[in-house]
């Protein structure tokens, strides 16, 4: 009766409130599983608030993506086509999406052969020929956000070119984040590149364990 009341209590402060503003940051595997588990407590003002939902409701969410990659199918695109990374963002949008059947299967689809297809995803391809169109990352994002009919919304980091640089603890300088994970060394400082962005993160001294 007590676990009951408590429910019943945070649902409606939550009423009252008009729902919970949510904004997750990350990148990865990691930020795309949470929002698809985050999704499911997302309610529109057209929805009934609390139909078919245990727990708080959602009424904006939001999720701000990394753009650091420069690995595998993303890592092509930005090269050759000089835009932003696409591959976290693609799994954000699909783990978002309203549909999470054919439309996002096919977004996930990745070619395993054809001259200058092998390696790429679909939503990467699709999200560089909306940035063609657009010539714009964001604009592209909230457009692929739109078709798919995603339960938030999606932000890229940053829009500029960035890259991941470590400092390792023998003193050498590790540039892009898929040297970075293979690199054995420890890492000492990690700064976003070029040099006039702001450092990101720095251990603490009295740690020695690998960023």
């Amino acid at each position: 009766m007590e676990t009951k009341a408590a429910e019943y209590g945070t649902r409606e402060m939550t009423a009252r409130a008009g729902g919970l503003r949510v904004v997750a940051i990350g990148g990865g595997t990691g930020l795309s599983t949470l929002l698809k588990g985050l999704k499911r407590f997302v309610r529109f003002p057209s929805e009934d608030a609390f139909a078919q939902t245990e727990g708080p409701v959602i009424r904006d969410l939001s999720a701000v993506v990394t753009v650091s990659d420069d690995g595998g199918s993303s890592g092509r695109l930005r090269k050759e086509l000089n835009m932003l990374p696409p591959g976290d963002i693609r799994n954000c949008i699909v783990a978002l999406s309203e549909d999470e059947a054919l439309l996002s299967k096919l977004f996930r689809v990745r070619f395993d052969k054809g001259s200058g297809l092998e390696g790429h995803s679909f939503g990467n391809l699709f999200l560089a020929a909306l940035m063609s169109l657009t010539s714009d990352f964001s604009e592209a994002v909230r457009l692929s956000s739109e078709i798919l009919l995603t339960r938030g919304h999606i932000y890229p980091a940053t829009t500029s070119n960035i890259e991941l640089e470590a400092l390792m603890e023998d003193t050498t300088r590790v540039r892009g984040e898929t040297n970075i994970t293979a690199s054995k060394g420890r890492i000492k400082e990690l700064f976003l590149v070029p040099q006039t962005s702001i450092r990101c993160l720095k251990p603490s001294k009295r740690s020695r364990a690998p960023i």
